[in-house]
């Protein structure tokens, strides 16, 4: 991808003021944005269930013939029970919810017909509130071995953080101990009483999103935070992770930014998973604002894509039905503030303002629908972007080499003009198809239009393309196994991978490339050793295979590593975060002189991995902030051969607080402990 330096834009408009170059009228056409899609940048393969929603027990919908028809059309592959903060105080065996209201005719099997109806699978919510481990392990036994029902998900409880432990409660918990501890033991009994009754389901622990309260917070007493005291009690009992993501928003706009944060979100959370055995499932979300309109959509197809991508094995948004709530206009159309995928029917206080009649579907349904045409089961998604911020793009490659590119337009008022570039894939020449859901449109649209190369997206659009293959994928080598990395340093690495299975003809070598598409290296073996890294940075890199005849096969799996800090320097650092608060916290690095002569009036160093990380102020020498970049000066000399100085500073952050990589002393790389 090329893109102008704004710098350049500026620069040139100066010039044709100064020449007194025409104006330019306010109809112009604007450049057409660029996209790039690089199908040897592969991402995770989507799963059977990568599709989901919610549904609940006080919904007196669930189950009926119209919602599970409807669900069937979305392409919905798994469906959560029996909704949310509900689950803590359900019992499945009499139906009943003490405490809240229970509809007719949602009971577990009425729940499970509707679930085999549409062909999904359930993720069951095992009451950990107000239950035991012997009311769910009785739960499995009357799914799988009673009824033969199959149900392989199960979660312990629904947002148990929330029990009170931090200083908040809206979720329901009997316990005499709120801990993260205490919650762990039971899962663990929970996890050994179901699985005695069928070793075959999938177990799941309630974790924190990244950056999300009460992420990063100790509470009096604990080992550590909710996620890590969990996962080190509990890791080897479960199967999975379930995480909750609201990350709202002051406006349309503001909360349509909040994707920007899922990359490096699920990047922290597996890093503190540790075990590539377990599974992530998101089982809640939807947007800040305009819950009903085209920004739910939006936010809808861009979050489950870029969840999917991150290898989450299902997406559920909230909610099926939900009821109405603050009534607004967004981009022309009223929303009603109501966080179900279908209208509950019904009105405000004074009958002023009504709901469409009963399951009449919102924009996110429609966007739903969008993504059953984008993402099948098997299908890898593969990395793509944009020169524009507001243009949103997602891809997938299909194994009869289909490719699906997925644009997303979040300007309210604006068409836009894109420019597709593909690299490591040839789209046919003929007009792809085209499948969009517009701004108040009624539902999703399919025709032929445009070319591959040149797409023109209304404002404020879903838009799918679905692009063959120039000559068919036949023949084609095997992907490569997902890389590993091994002696990794601060500068190389070796990265090495299962081989490809051959096609028709002998493979010859494999290409190991970056994310942005640079190649690092090639090899005929399944080994390269890569150097010229930059210390303390994160990498991801993919290989394919080339065979003796040019033929190309689909990306490896991505790999994700970080270079670490040098063994030894004449400097070494260590950054601790003391006191975290949930979006800020107080921060302490220590540096150390490991050489034979004193430093003053020496700069320490270091870039935020984000551009949301920030220094509020700093103590024991001069804090400065340029860009993503922080030095510290004026500090008290160092004395040689060990002499430490600790500098402190508070930090803050919006999104995920990924500590920085690697620090230098007067442009010396630290080692770092």
């Amino acid at each position: 991808m090329s893109l102008r330096p704004r710098s350049l834009v500026v620069a040139a408009a100066l010039v044709a003021a100064t020449l007194g170059a025409p104006a330019a009228h306010a109809d112009t056409p604007a450049a057409p944005v660029d996209v790039t899609v690089n199908a040897r940048s592969g991402l995770a393969t989507v799963a059977g269930t990568a599709l989901g929603v919610n549904d609940a027990v006080w919904d007196a919908q669930l189950g009926t013939t119209a919602v599970t028809d409807l669900l069937g059309a979305a392409g919905v592959k798994m469906i959560r029970y029996p909704g949310g903060s509900y689950a803590d105080i359900y019992h499945w065996k009499d139906n009943t919810a003490p405490g809240g209201y229970v509809a007719p005719d949602t009971d577990f099997d009425t729940f499970m017909g509707s679930v085999k109806r549409i062909g999904a699978q359930p993720m069951i919510i095992a009451n950990y509130g107000t239950g035991s481990a012997a009311e769910a392990a009785d739960w499995v036994r009357y799914a799988n071995v009673t009824k033969g029902y199959g149900a392989r998900y199960w979660a312990i409880g629904n947002e148990n953080y929330g029990n009170g432990h931090y200083g908040t409660a809206w979720e329901a918990d009997d316990h005499s101990d709120l801990s993260p501890a205490q919650y762990a033991n039971e899962v663990i009994d929970y996890s050994a009483a179901m699985k005695a009754v069928d070793p075959t389901i999938k177990v799941g622990a309630v974790l924190t999103m990244p950056a999300n309260w009460p992420d990063g917070i100790v509470a009096a007493g604990d080992m550590g935070t909710w996620n890590q005291t969990v996962l080190q009690l509990a890791r080897t009992s479960i199967d999975f992770v379930d995480i909750h993501w609201y990350p709202g928003g002051s406006s349309a706009a503001d909360s349509l930014t909040k994707t920007q944060y899922l990359d490096d979100a699920l990047y922290l959370l597996r890093k503190q998973i540790g075990d590539d055995r377990i599974q992530i499932s998101l089982t809640e979300t939807n947007v800040g604002v305009g819950e009903d309109t085209q920004p739910g959509a939006l936010f809808l197809a861009d979050a489950y894509s870029s969840l999917i991508e991150n290898g989450v094995f299902t997406v559920n948004w909230w909610n099926v039905h939900n009821g109405m709530g603050t009534v607004s206009t967004v981009a022309g159309q009223t929303d009603y503030g109501d966080f179900g995928m279908l209208s509950s029917g019904n009105c405000n206080a004074d009958n002023s303002v009504c709901e469409p009649p009963m399951n009449t579907p919102f924009a996110p349904y429609q966007a739903l629908k969008v993504m059953s045409a984008f993402t099948h089961p098997g299908d890898q998604m593969i990395r793509a972007g944009a020169s524009d911020p507001l243009v949103k793009v997602h891809a997938s490659l299909q194994a009869n080499g289909d490719l699906g590119v997925l644009l997303l337009n979040e300007d309210p008022s604006a068409a836009k003009t894109v420019s597709l570039h593909y690299e490591g894939y040839s789209p046919s020449s003929a007009a792809p198809a085209v499948t969009s859901f517009l701004n108040g449109g009624a539902g999703v649209q399919t025709a032929a239009g445009g070319s591959a190369g040149s797409q023109t997206l209304p404002a404020y659009s879903v838009t799918l393309l679905t692009l063959h293959p120039a000559a068919a994928p036949t023949g084609l080598p095997g992907a490569p196994g997902r890389p590993a990395a091994s002696a990794v340093t601060d500068q190389a690495a070796t990265i090495s991978w299962p081989a490809a299975t051959p096609g028709r003809h002998p493979i010859a070598k494999y290409e190991v490339f970056r994310q942005n598409g640079a190649e690092l290296g090639e090899t005929s073996a399944t080994t390269l050793s890569v150097g010229n890294l930059s210390p303390g940075t994160r990498y991801t890199v993919t290989v394919v295979a080339r065979d003796t005849a040019g033929g190309v096969s689909r990306s490896s799996l991505p790999l994700t590593f970080p270079t670490g800090a040098p063994s030894s320097s004449t400097c070494s650092v260590h950054f601790a975060d003391t006191n975290d608060w949930g979006n800020g916290y107080v921060g302490q690095i220590d540096v150390t002189n490991n050489g034979a002569a004193a430093l003053s009036g020496w700069t320490l160093a270091f870039t935020w991995p984000t551009g949301w990380q920030g220094v509020d102020s700093g103590w024991n020498g001069t804090w400065s902030q340029s860009g993503r970049t922080v030095r510290v000066t004026d500090s008290p000399a160092l004395a040689a051969g060990g002499g430490t100085v600790s500098v402190g500073f508070v930090g803050n952050y919006s999104g995920p607080n990924i500590p920085p990589g690697a620090f230098t002393v007067n442009g010396t790389v630290c080692s770092t402990s």
